[in-house]
């Protein structure tokens, strides 16, 4: 099932896609209900949006064995985790904002699962039960503060500027987390490619982890950590995160007015 968050005229709404590529909008939210109304949108009549608004955004760092490798660090063992603000996202289509004091952005593809009900204390095996979806993200990164950051043992602003959470397209559900491939362009060029099969805690695992700490609301996003192959942008770039099942999030990058 594709769930999308969309504009059509004036309303903003949720839709399930049918078969034909038209969207029938939902009768309310898709964490209440998937029931759907009588209304169907064309797809060149709506204008897709940042498919959950969360109330908040759980980050994964050095979550993939190749950018571990990649990094030089260690392996982990157990998460490591940092948050994004809400206001952090943006939808597809919408530009990255290189921010004024920005002196090294980098783009980090990831795949995100999207909380579909409330989760606290949940086992491993029953974690996947309580994801509404998948979708792909964008974990944008100002490296120089988030490098200084993390010197001091904290990590905040540097991934957590305006706009350093592309999300979208769409929400897929009846994934696989475990093997679905991830790529990442930049002007059309190839940067990362991988499968998430190379994911070093599951989406399972990261579900269970939190949800013994946090009660885990319906909308919370998790952003499962990006492979090898990270590198920065420019104002004037456009950067594709793409995700078998899902679709391509593309977003332009443009300089901070």
């Amino acid at each position: 099932m594709i769930i999308a968050r969309y504009q059509a005229g004036t309303t903003t709404t949720y839709g399930i896609r049918e078969a034909d590529g038209c969207y029938r909008r939902l009768a309310g939210s898709p964490f209440d209900s998937l029931s759907t109304t009588a209304t169907v949108d064309g797809p060149d009549a709506i204008r897709l949006l940042a498919p959950v608004m969360p109330p908040r955004i759980f980050g994964v760092g050095l979550n993939y064995v190749s950018h571990i490798k990649e990094s030089g660090h260690p392996a982990p063992t157990f998460p490591m985790l940092f948050m994004k603000p809400p206001t952090a996202v943006i939808g597809p289509g919408d530009a990255i904002i290189y921010p004024r004091q920005g002196q090294e952005v980098h783009f980090e593809g990831e795949l995100a699962a999207v909380i579909g009900r409330s989760a606290r204390r949940i086992p491993e095996n029953q974690a996947l039960g309580y994801v509404l979806g998948y979708t792909c993200a964008n974990d944008v990164s100002e490296r120089k503060i988030q490098f200084a950051e993390m010197a001091t043992g904290c990590l905040l602003v540097g991934k957590s500027f305006d706009t350093f959470c592309p999300l979208g397209p769409v929400i897929a559900s009846g994934l696989d987390p475990a093997n679905l491939e991830l790529k990442a362009r930049v002007n059309g060029r190839p940067r990362q490619s991988i499968n998430t099969s190379d994911l070093l805690f599951s989406v399972a695992r990261l579900v269970a982890y939190l949800s013994d700490a946090i009660t885990l609301l319906p909308g919370d996003v998790i952003i499962t950590g990006t492979p090898a192959g990270v590198g920065p942008v420019q104002p004037g770039d456009t950067v594709d995160i793409e995700i078998s099942g899902i679709g391509v999030l593309s977003n332009p990058v443009a300089a901070e007015a």
